[in-house]
């Protein structure tokens, strides 16, 4: 069956919106708005749009700019928080992008994203199926796209947590990037939650993106649509907090009471305090 989330049609209008809700949060802030912090480290909201407009630059084939000679310069392999080669590629661009202005950052940013839709727009379907890198492996370059719309929602959450502002986290651009994000979970359970062979976890969703997930630990760990014998734990949360804890943005100590368990305390206490995965 075609996974309706890699539409080649739905897909980049859905991936065009997101990159308007982002421009959207950013066009009225001063530049102390732009240089404030998130939960992201080291990142600023300037630094966030950054990271969009350097990847969505990267996918045009650019290179980052040169460094600046006026300010100093960053080995930025030796920041704590980059751990893997595609993160060098994001804090190159971050760093080679931040002497600018806001205002002219988001000048940037309209005009790569202008050229991005402009790409995207000129794939074929042969184009669209194609294997290509991305951060998560070989992947169709459908599949790469969802991979963005996932980072770039949430992103725009990282945006309005920063500011101090709420957006709609549901909706179909919502639950297309939600789908990315669910894929990363049932892992997360075992290899860092250390769920037992053999556990029946459920996480109950409420709010933008309610839903019941029903994990199986059997060998390895899988969703299924229902369990054949109660749960192990059921932890229940709203679904803006399981996607900041599942992002590595919040701790679950922060959010303890929005979090109701049921069942296996130990375990449910576990797994929520460790399900931070996406890079």
């Amino acid at each position: 069956m075609t996974d309706p989330t890699l539409d080649r049609t739905e897909l980049p209008t859905r991936l065009s919106e997101q990159w308007d809700a982002i421009a959207a949060l950013v066009v009225d802030i001063d530049e102390n708005q732009w240089r404030a912090p998130t939960s992201l480290p080291g990142w600023s909201v300037f630094d966030v749009v950054a990271h969009v407009v350097g990847t969505e630059a990267w996918l045009l084939g650019e290179r980052p700019p040169a460094h600046d000679p006026t300010t100093p310069k960053t080995d930025v392999r030796t920041l704590p928080h980059v751990r893997n080669e595609t993160a060098v590629l994001n804090e190159i661009w971050v760093d080679r992008l931040r002497p600018l202005s806001g205002a002219r950052l988001l000048e940037m940013f309209h005009d790569v994203i202008g050229r991005r839709r402009k790409a995207l727009a000129a794939m074929g379907d042969d184009e669209w199926q194609a294997q290509t890198q991305s951060p998560i492996g070989q992947v169709s370059y459908g599949r790469f796209m969802r991979v963005r719309l996932f980072d770039c929602w949430m992103h725009e959450l990282d945006l309005a947590d920063a500011l101090g502002v709420r957006v709609d986290e549901g909706g179909r651009r919502g639950e297309i990037a939600f789908t990315e994000f669910l894929g990363g979970v049932p892992r997360v359970v075992v290899k860092k939650g250390g769920a037992p062979d053999g556990s029946r976890i459920t996480f109950t969703l409420t709010g933008s993106l309610a839903r019941s997930l029903h994990i199986q630990v059997a060998g390895r760990a899988n969703y299924v649509d229902a369990f054949d014998e109660p749960a192990t734990v059921e932890i229940r949360l709203p679904s803006e907090v399981f996607v900041r804890l599942g992002g590595g943005r919040s701790t679950a100590d922060e959010h303890l009471d929005a979090i109701t368990i049921t069942g296996d305390q130990e375990l449910g206490l576990r797994l929520v305090r460790n399900l931070a995965f996406t890079i």
